[in-house]
């Protein structure tokens, strides 16, 4: 069974939203490393929890910075581990990934987000601003006629769009 997954990649929080379930994960957006070896120690809440409680050799990051992916190879065990911990994927089939992402991110920092998804296990990555994703979220009719303007205040960065016809008319981030 194919699931559907959308995932709000925040820089202080990623949200794991599942067609059928709602939002399943909603944790802070950090990883404890072990810089001797660059193993991970914990993600999310319990990474959290050992900010400021850790020792030299162990250090909390952000790997999402002004909601796009500031390191790479970090963002992509978070989302690995995350993917494991909700147990998401089977060998049998792989989940179709919609991803939220702020309205002026460049070409690389698309493609950075696309790698790690399909790294954590996607098989199609679909990547969405986010103010058309909040606007369809709360139930506005995005493909009208009519011009609805959506504020996305997030933890890194906050985006203005107007939207009409399906379409972001203008955005500024």
């Amino acid at each position: 069974m194919v699931r559907d997954i959308g995932i709000d990649l925040g820089t202080a929080n990623i949200l794991v939203f599942l067609k059928d379930r709602g939002i399943i994960l909603n944790e802070p957006s950090l990883v404890a490393l072990d810089e001797r070896n660059g193993d991970v120690i914990a993600v999310g809440e319990r990474a959290y929890q050992m900010v400021g409680r850790t020792p030299k050799e162990i250090n909390v990051h952000h790997p999402l910075k002004g909601g796009v992916i500031a390191d790479i190879a970090v963002t992509e065990q978070l989302l690995e581990l995350f993917m494991q911990k909700l147990n998401l994927n089977s060998w049998f089939s792989k989940p179709d990934i919609l991803i939220c992402t702020p309205t002026n991110i460049t070409t690389v920092e698309q493609k950075a987000i696309i790698q790690a998804a399909i790294k954590c296990g996607g098989r199609n990555i679909y990547l969405e601003e986010e103010p058309k994703v909040a606007a369809v979220g709360v139930g506005l009719d995005i493909f009208s006629p009519i011009g609805n303007m959506v504020i996305d205040i997030g933890g890194g960065t906050s985006d203005i769009a107007v939207l009409s016809m399906g379409s972001t008319v203008t955005s500024r981030s």
